[in-house]
Order: structure tokens, then sequence, then C-alpha cells
């Protein structure tokens, strides 16, 4: 046991590595390619950079929908969610305060918001009919992916105004050479994020520990490496267009397509526990309007940051404590 918990260590450390490396390329040739199109940051972020870094989340939700393991198809999900703004964004945050757009104050990040009381509706809208047990069912799933496809025609419609595109400054070297960082950078992402999972679940199971508990957690935080690392070094080159929108986008990505593809596949029972972590989910997102609310000038500042920051970590442990 104790030879398989040190692979699994080495493992997710290995991970992790593959994780900072492909975040970096993914980026770069993400800036390059907007800087070259006149496509805005945001535009990339909500796109490219997302759909590389929800990978980890879509593959497990998959494999495990496919495996009868619902409740860590679902926990990732909701988990990675949770992650994705008050510890990535809280994160990038410390970093670099990120401005955020008027355009993703009114728009994106209502739609994310839309989206988890979506998912709520019709996971539980079972409650009102004869069915004894709560699920999102194919149908559900349909519906999920109909909005998906509705916000990715938003995204295109609003790429074409070509308003604020990405500093030239990042457009070095060639087209070619920014679509190889980016195939490899996405590469690196699903890749890492594999194995920081394999290597997490690998220890998680050493210690006995039941997947609804590993999908809030462990792989929830695993999978959620990628958009950390996106964002925290899109933070630090101060491309914050990229930052935020890779995390809405990534939260989007996930509710709507992950699920929708997930569910549409094979049904997923709905423990009603998971409530609360939805409920978490949307309080989290309403917790961002209110900090750039708050800020005046659509800020997310060091201060809300570290308020994230330390949410999560609270959340965790009540997660812990009820697992």
């Amino acid at each position: 046991m104790v030879n398989t918990s040190i692979m699994d260590g080495l493992l997710l450390l290995l991970g992790l590595a593959v994780l900072v490396k492909g975040a970096g390329l993914l980026v770069e040739g993400a800036s390059a390619i907007a800087s070259r199109l006149g496509i805005s940051a945001l535009a990339i972020g909500l796109t490219v950079v997302s759909l590389g870094t929800s990978m980890p989340e879509f593959l497990v939700s998959i494999t495990s929908g496919l495996q009868n393991k619902s409740d860590l198809a679902i926990a990732n999900v909701l988990g990675s969610n949770i992650a994705n703004v008050l510890l990535v964004l809280g994160f990038a945050a410390i970093i670099r305060p990120l401005p955020v757009r008027n355009s993703t104050v009114v728009s994106e990040i209502p739609f994310s918001l839309s989206a988890a009381l979506l998912l709520g509706f019709l996971a539980n809208a079972h409650l009102f009919s004869k069915k004894a047990e709560l699920s999102i069912s194919h149908l559900d799933g349909a519906i999920l992916l109909f909005f998906f496809l509705l916000f990715m025609l938003y995204v295109y419609k609003t790429s074409e105004t070509k308003e604020s595109p990405v500093r030239q400054v990042a457009s070095k070297g060639s087209t070619a050479r920014a679509i190889t960082f980016i195939v490899i950078g996405a590469l690196g992402l699903y890749f890492g994020g594999q194995w920081v999972v394999d290597g997490a679940v690998g220890l998680a199971q050493d210690w006995e520990v039941n997947d609804a508990l590993i999908g809030l957690t462990i792989v929830a935080v695993g999978t959620s490496c990628p958009e950390l690392v996106a964002s925290a070094v899109a933070a630090y080159r101060n491309q914050t267009d990229i930052a935020v929108g890779n995390i809405i986008g990534s939260n989007i990505f996930n509710l709507l397509w992950v699920l929708g593809f997930t569910s549409s596949v094979v049904e997923l029972p709905f423990d009603v526990i998971s409530n609360t972590d939805l409920m978490v989910v949307i309080g989290s997102s309403a917790m961002v309007i209110l900090a750039l609310v708050s800020s005046r000038t659509n800020t997310v500042r060091r201060s809300h940051g570290i308020v994230f920051v330390g949410l999560y970590l609270v959340y965790l442990a009540y997660v812990v404590m009820r697992g």
C-alpha cells in the first residue's frame, strides 16, 4: 500500500508539472491568435482556453457516468465550479486585481448564474412528478446542450465587434507556431489533468474515502488545476480578460457542455444532498457580481480574492465534515 501511495503521489506531481507548462503554452498561443485575428481576449478566454481547461472535467464526468458513478460525475462538475470561482478567481485576483468588462458583468456572469439555476431546476423537476428519484435525464441533457449552443452563438456574435483585441505584443511568431502552442498546451492540460486526477483518486482510495467526497474535493481541485494555472499565468502576464473569461467560460462549459453531454449519453441520478453544493455554486457566482458592484470599477480586488480563497477553505472543511 505504501508503494502504491508513492506511485500515486509521483503521478500527481508529474501531472501538476505538465499542467503548468501546458497552461503557459495555451495562454501564449491563444493570445497570439486573438491578436492576429482581432478577436477580443475575452472571447478567446470564453472559448479556446475554456474548452482546453474543461477537458479534465469532461473526461472524468463522462467516464464516471459510463461506469454508473453518477455521484462522482456530478460532484466533479459542482466542486470544480465552486473551486473555479472561489479558489481560481480568488487566487488570480491576489496575483493581480482583475478588471472586468461591462459586458461580462451584465452578460457572461449572469449567463453562468442562469446555467446553474437551470441545472437546479432540471435536476429537481421530478419533485413535482410521480417519479420517485431525482435525476438529470437524457432530455435534461439535450436542454443543457441547447443552451450551450446559444452561449456559443452569443460569443461568436460578440467577437465580431472586434472590440479590445489582445495587444499586438502577444503576436510574436507565425500563426502556425501559435496554433502549435494551443494544441500542445491543450494536450498538456488534458493529460496533466488526467494524471492529477488519477494520482489523487488513487491516494484517496487508499484512505477509503467515498466517491462524492472525492469528487467535491480531490477530483474537483485536481480538474480545476488547469483553470487555476491558466488563469494565474494569464493574470501574471496581465492578460486579465483571458483570466476572467477562462473562469466564467469554464463554468458554463462544465454545467452546459460537460453535464449536458454526459446526461444525454447516460441518465445521472441526482442526490438531494447535491443541492447544497449547487446552492454554493449559485451563491459564489452571485458573490462575484456583488464584489464587482461594490468595487464601483468592475474590478475583483485582492481583498475580494483573499475572501474568496478563505471561503473556499471553509467550504472544503464543511464537505469533509459532511462526508
